[in-house]
């Protein structure tokens, strides 16, 4: 895949990967229980978010299927992390890419996940050539099946039960772009 330059620059944040330093503010996030709720993890203790800090340190590059591009959102007036952002390159014969992000709820409801997760489908469709690209979601978790929509993707499945979680079982939403969908929009 392509090389990327650092940082992704939108109107109002930076996305960048991430370094050892941004985890104070990723724990920020990361022990906070209405985070934890629909993600696959419990609320973090310092050391946690750390190593979680440590793991997408290393998620910088697309080299392969099955890689995973982790980018700290940054708000540049501070130079705090205030979420995260991933695409997951999916397969390389069908060009498909899997997004998926998670944001301090203090900085929620501002449109940033939007705005970032909006930049990432730009580099996906763009600078890596993917042809599709999708986003999941818990069933019940409606901000960020709104967020999805609002980036114009379209509902193309809801799996029910698909796994044990948290003491029930998990079902899913799967919303999916094309990258003439993408380029359609303008």
């Amino acid at each position: 895949m392509t090389s990327i330059e650092w940082p992704i620059r939108t109107d109002r944040l930076l996305l960048r990967p991430f370094v050892p330093e941004d985890t104070d503010d990723v724990w920020a996030y990361q022990r906070q229980p209405e985070v934890a709720r629909y993600m696959r993890w419990d609320p973090r203790d310092r050391e946690q978010s750390r190593a979680s800090v440590e793991q997408m340190a290393g998620e910088n590059r697309l080299a392969g299927e099955g890689d995973c591009l982790s980018l700290a959102v940054v708000t540049p007036e501070d130079g705090r992390v205030v979420g995260q952002v991933e695409l997951v390159w999916l397969s390389r014969a069908d060009r498909q890419g899997e997004i998926g992000c998670v944001f301090n709820p203090a900085h929620q409801g501002k449109g940033l996940a939007t705005e970032a997760v909006r930049a990432v489908l730009g580099l996906g469709f763009g600078e890596l050539g993917l042809h599709r690209v999708i986003g999941r979601c818990h069933a019940h978790n409606g901000s960020s099946a709104r967020l999805l929509e609002r980036l114009g993707m379209r509902r193309e499945a809801h799996f029910i039960g698909t796994g044990l979680f948290k003491g029930g079982w998990r079902d899913d939403f799967v919303y999916a772009m094309l990258r003439r969908e993408w380029l359609a929009r303008g």
